[in-house]
């Protein structure tokens, strides 16, 4: 009887370092946001306008828009959005979103360059996290533009794997203005660096 109590007592010994070990913490909801885009390194996909106000003329809806996932670490991804410029036969390659993880949560910023490749006079605006969030949703806060107008406004991307990435602008809770990239077809060569970025 001595025994098989030590024993027992042995065999709860040996095992609850490994039980311990077993579980791990899961992530946090924006961690796993970001590790989301991170699957998508390496591809570029196309897109279109699916959203705009009434008077937005950035674009016209009917060119090629390409999203890449281009460079990526543990804490920071860059993604260019290039732009088809129809009437020139041209693209425009002035922009990308830098998405970086911090202890606590997200940050999203624009990087704006000219064609020289230096700063454009508008350029590494964004903000951090807004919320919770979702595995396939964050939304992004922009400080300056919610005081301005006196409700929230931000940016919101959200993603589904193998389906789509989404990218837009938002007022209040409702997207304003929005692009949509097929997840489901990357493309079978990527986009020259935009500018100002090294090959």
């Amino acid at each position: 009887m001595y025994f098989a109590i030590l024993r027992n007592a042995l065999w709860l010994i040996l095992a609850l370092p490994l039980s311990v070990l077993a579980t791990e913490p899961q992530q946090a909801v924006f961690a796993q946001f970001f590790q989301q885009l991170s699957l998508q390194c390496g591809k570029a996909y196309p897109g279109k306008l699916t959203l705009e106000p009434p008077g937005d003329d950035m674009l016209t809806g009917t060119e090629l828009l390409i999203v890449h996932f281009r460079e990526c670490s543990e804490t920071q991804l860059k993604v260019p959005f290039h732009i088809e410029l129809e009437a020139s036969q041209e693209w425009n390659r002035s922009r990308t979103w830098i998405f970086t993880k911090h202890a606590d949560r997200l940050e999203l910023r624009h990087d704006h360059r000219t064609k020289a490749g230096t700063d454009d006079k508008i350029t590494m605006y964004g903000g951090f996290s807004y919320g919770e969030g979702s595995v396939i949703r964050h939304d992004f806060q922009s400080v300056e533009r919610t005081a301005e107008s006196g409700f929230y406004r931000g940016w919101r991307i959200e993603i589904e794997p193998g389906v789509r990435y989404t990218y837009g602008t938002v007022r209040g809770k409702e997207w304003s203005w929005r692009i949509d990239f097929d997840l489901s077809q990357p493309l079978p060569e990527i986009p020259p660096a935009p500018w100002g970025h090294s090959p």
